[in-house]
């Protein structure tokens, strides 16, 4: 077992009862006067945001409220939180929806502790020191940033959208209610669904190969998540798989599955450069973008592909043919894809195929002008990048 670290500081409520402890919470962790910050109308017409509202004022915490929020959350939504803070003397920051919102929350909070432009953090100019606190109420289990020291923003100005991982800005507490997540559509439950997998896919095929604990941790997760989105897609009210996909969301991007030292997370980055490019939903794109990852780096470790093709995908492992074992799981991953709804190629994602300009485009960017690479099972450069869209590209 390789070393590693594991920090883990939120206080999840979880069920359905859990939004009852939100004044609680606030209190717990020093929220005076909060920031109420959400996305579109799915929360008010849930009837969520006019609980909070109700909540907050019996218990006379006094707030204020910037919506907005939109799926790869905008850096001017994130300045207009900053300034909204600093005039109104905010010092906690709720946010009440998915993982948009909580980034972009975490955004508002690294900006308030620090005197330049937000985006000088996720550019890798400042490391900051301090946040504001940030608590949460999910609403949509995917990304994990409820747990996560991540957070992604989209800078409108050059498309650019960039991560930034500081476990400054892990939330304080995070109330999970499931039954929240039974209005999801179909779509965005599938897009979840694939978020989560992936962030563990990223891990587990990583550096290390002899973490036996976390790896089957890892599978155990994955089975779940890609068994229960087919009772959920059948019947959205069914509390009992609804639950698992919230609590995997978590569990998923929290580190407890792998830690990010030696993961790989080459697909998130070349994701990233779509959904900038194409404001797509992410859970979408990183299935459009895997199974051509998988194809170009498989060889690397052909043994780490035919684990999971048996141990998550159901594949028999053909033992004198451990190629074809692993490709028939690249193979099984395409087809549940498909099963859920999900695109498997760019052209499925986008509607057509890329141009040699736009691929030309997506290398550069996510190579940074050719200024890094990206990957821990394959280290990619801008070349690899290039042929995975490439591949990517064809239906």
């Amino acid at each position: 077992m390789v070393d590693f670290r594991f920090y883990a500081p939120t206080e999840v409520v979880f069920g359905k009862e859990s939004e009852e402890h939100l004044v609680e919470m606030v209190r717990k962790y020093g929220g005076r006067k909060l920031l109420l910050h959400y996305g579109g109308h799915s929360a008010e017409r849930s009837g969520l945001l006019g609980s909070v509202r109700e909540k907050l004022n019996e218990a006379g915490l006094p707030f204020v409220e910037l919506g907005g929020v939109k799926p790869n959350p905008r850096l001017s939504l994130v300045h207009e939180g900053i300034e909204l803070c600093r005039k109104e003397n905010v010092d906690f920051i709720l946010a009440v929806g998915g993982g948009s919102v909580i980034d972009s929350s975490k955004a508002i909070a690294y900006g308030m502790k620090y005197d330049g432009d937000v985006w000088d953090i996720y550019a890798r100019k400042y490391v900051p020191t301090e946040t504001l606190p940030v608590g949460c109420i999910l609403t949509i289990p995917a990304a994990g940033s409820e747990m996560s020291d991540s957070s992604v923003i989209t800078k409108e100005e050059g498309d650019l959208k960039i991560g930034y991982s500081n476990n400054l800005c892990r939330p304080k507490f995070a109330i999970m209610n499931p039954v929240r997540t039974f209005t999801l559509p179909p779509y965005q439950t599938a897009c979840g669904a694939t978020d989560i997998m992936m962030h563990t896919m990223e891990r587990y095929f990583g550096k290390a190969d002899d973490m036996t604990l976390i790896d089957n941790i890892a599978e155990a997760l994955m089975r779940t998540v890609k068994n229960c989105v087919f009772h959920v897609l059948r019947n959205p009210e069914d509390y009992r798989n609804r639950a698992n996909i919230m609590w995997a969301s978590s569990l998923g991007h929290n580190d407890l599955t792998g830690d990010r030292g030696y993961s790989d997370f080459a697909t998130h980055q070349l994701e990233h450069e779509l959904s900038a490019m194409f404001d797509v939903a992410h859970g979408a794109g990183l299935a459009a973008i895997w199974p051509s990852w998988a194809r170009y780096v498989h060889k690397e470790n052909v043994a780490r592909f035919v684990r999971f093709a048996v141990n998550v995908m159901d594949v028999p492992n053909d033992f004198t043919d451990p190629e074809a074992t692993a490709m028939a799981g690249i193979e099984a991953i395409e087809r549940f894809y498909r099963a859920i709804g999900m695109p498997t190629n760019i052209p499925e994602l986008i509607g057509r195929e890329l141009t040699e300009d736009e691929i030309k485009e997506l290398a550069r960017k996510c190579s940074h002008d050719d200024g890094r690479t990206i990957g821990g099972f394959k280290v990619l450069d801008k070349n690899d990048m290039t042929e995975i869209y490439k591949m990517a590209n064809k239906q």
